[in-house]
């Protein structure tokens, strides 16, 4: 864990805590990079979730786009929905990404494996919809 902490060091802007590694069910470790809010959606207002999970990688990663799917409704729903702001208005779109390097936000990176989903909140929970 320590290594990995280190080496996640390197990669982040941030500075890496015990706290921010998630383990989540697939058992892949992610870094949440930022979290972007009041940002323009299909349907009014979104927050984005960015996290780092280098386990996606095409070449040297063990988590294929399904189960990184199952990993992103895993965050949706235990990570971003607890987050979302009591007062004031309200996101009608959670958008969880993932990505193997910290590529900043709305830059192009042709090395990296990116995944995104976006999720509508609708009694409580996230429901996939199509990006």
């Amino acid at each position: 864990m320590l290594r990995w902490l280190a080496l996640l060091s390197l990669i982040l802007p941030l500075p890496a805590r015990a706290a921010d590694v998630l383990t989540l069910p697939s058992g892949q470790k992610a870094v949440l990079i930022e979290a972007l809010t009041n940002i323009p959606g299909s349907d009014g207002l979104a927050v984005r979730y960015r996290f780092l999970a280098p386990a996606i990688a095409r070449d040297t990663g063990t988590i294929d786009a399904d189960t990184a799917g199952t990993d992103m409704d895993w965050l949706c729903n235990t990570y971003a929905l607890p987050r979302l702001p009591l007062n004031g208005p309200q996101p009608a779109e959670i958008i969880i990404s993932m990505s193997d390097l910290n590529v900043p936000f709305g830059e192009d990176h042709p090395e990296a494996t990116q995944f995104f989903n976006s999720y509508s909140i609708e009694d409580g929970k996230c429901h996939w919809e199509i990006f």
